[in-house]
């Protein structure tokens, strides 16, 4: 397959070209910090550790996951901002970062204060509703929704989190009002969704597949532009609402002035790993595709999402908590 000959030999060159010295030593010489801006246990965090591994296994020293969660990511992303841009931090982030920098007017410095390095993948949001709710579609939703104005709620993990935008965005393109019920985490949302207490969330595949299967929880659509892979029978909201799209991309990035040829290791790595079978099927056990790519390819990628997240803040008028 051509893109994948493509990917691995640019990894064999940039792995060249991490064998060679940095700071009159080879790269790393001691173990790597890796900083995840929230806390143990969630998508990010598990995507990150298994990243992590396959950097040790590439590199020869360890990458030491380190969770600093709070202020809706900020605390981590700061700290990994302010650290010096040497290749011994590293912040590994999930959809939410470029949200994060739309909505906290604060969080400009830091974001100035990192580069991408390398994306690890993508995966959708799925829009669900309670089995109780009437309606089996994303049309019959959308009609409901126009039925009874605000009528209808919608879980999310935070004001101003990733899942708050999403459904905002939904909400917008849709022409509908739902009620916002804004919950400290996904899990908390996810609970009373079940119980019946919320009829309506989009949230990340990964904790709603179990959910889904067992008939507790109806998929109507994912945020992607097309079908995803793991749910080929769900339609893409975009079918419905065309231009929607909401990806969900995890990635690493390093603080500004980091040696390119550290940025390049590490990145070579990343792709390297994704070319790697036990890799391949954790990542699809997750319902994630793994992308890979140019340094370049992320930032396009977190420019895109921040523009799309500014404008909503701007035009919905969402403030941070």
């Amino acid at each position: 397959m051509p893109k994948l000959d493509c990917i691995r030999v640019s990894a064999v060159f940039a792995l060249g070209l991490a064998a060679a010295p940095a700071a009159a030593q080879s790269y790393p010489a001691r173990a790597v910090r890796v900083i995840v801006p929230l806390a143990p246990g969630g998508g990010s965090d598990i995507t990150a550790r298994q990243f992590a591994n396959k950097l040790s296994e590439a590199l020869g020293q360890q990458f030491v996951i380190d969770n600093r969660g709070g202020a809706g990511g900020l605390i981590g992303i700061e700290q990994a901002a302010k650290s010096p841009p040497d290749g011994y931090t590293l912040l590994m982030v999930g959809g939410g970062y470029a949200a994060t920098a739309a909505l906290q007017k604060n969080s400009a410095e830091a974001i100035r204060a990192l580069v991408p390095v390398v994306e690890f993948g993508i995966t959708p949001f799925v829009l669900s509703v309670h089995p109780a709710v009437p309606a089996k579609s994303t049309r019959e939703l959308i009609a409901l929704a126009r039925a009874h104005p605000g009528q209808l709620a919608y879980a999310s993990a935070g004001i101003g989190g990733i899942t708050h935008l999403a459904t905002e965005l939904f909400a917008r393109a849709a022409g509908i009002t739902l009620t916002h019920v804004p919950y400290k985490s996904t899990g908390a949302a996810m609970t009373d969704l079940l119980a019946g207490q919320v009829p309506v969330i989009v949230g990340s595949l990964l904790p709603m597949v179990p959910y889904i299967q067992s008939g507790r929880m109806r998929p109507l659509g994912v945020t992607t532009a097309k079908r995803w892979y793991s749910l080929p029978d769900l339609p893409a909201l975009a079918e419905v609402l065309p231009g929607y799209e909401v990806e969900l991309a995890f990635g690493a990035l390093a603080p500004r002035g980091t040696p390119q040829n550290i940025i390049d290791a590490v990145n070579a790595a990343v792709n390297n790993a994704l070319l790697q079978a036990d890799m391949k099927k954790n990542l699809e056990a997750q319902g994630m595709l793994g992308t890979g790519g140019p340094p370049q390819h992320y930032a396009a990628r977190i420019r895109g999402d921040f523009e799309k997240w500014s404008k909503l803040v701007r035009e919905a008028d969402i403030r941070a908590e």
